[in-house]
């Protein structure tokens, strides 16, 4: 009898389940770490094209230059920085050419990017997040201005 109650009270396998238990949540834990990770970086990189955009159209003289130029801006700083979006938008507002020399002008550029998510493979996490961002860049006030 002694025996029998011995082996009722082993722990032999209590590893093996509570691993079973644990690991799941622990490798959802790490795949989540992941995903907001790519959030932030990515917001990193769009901040800093929506910044090259806004610098890249301040230069021009003409809001129609101004905005290539900031479309184009935009898009090689996001491929150098190696962010593909499944859609990306470019939003110029170039007021700021438009005022006469000598006063301050202002261009606000907003870069909006969708990053896809699904790749990671992770329930509860949606297959794209779209991240938005807005950078102003100061006209130069004595610089001429295009009609």
């Amino acid at each position: 009898m002694a025996g029998w109650t011995r082996r009722l009270r082993s722990d032999a396998g209590s590893a093996a389940i509570e691993a079973a238990i644990i690991l799941p949540s622990l490798v959802m834990f790490l795949c989540m770490a992941i995903a907001g990770g790519r959030i932030v970086t990515s917001g990193a990189k769009i901040d800093s094209a929506a910044e090259d955009a806004a610098r890249e159209a301040s230069i021009h003289r003409t809001a129609a230059a101004a905005q290539s130029a900031a479309r184009s801006a935009a898009a090689d700083s996001l491929n150098d920085q190696g962010i593909t979006c499944a859609s990306t938008t470019v939003n110029i507002n170039a007021g700021g050419l438009s005022v006469p020399v000598g006063q301050v002008g202002t261009v606000t550029v907003t870069v909006t990017c969708t990053v896809n998510l699904s790749d990671l493979l992770l329930p509860g996490v949606p297959g794209a997040k779209t991240l938005k961002s807005t950078a102003t860049s100061v006209v130069d006030q004595y610089r001429q201005r295009g009609d």
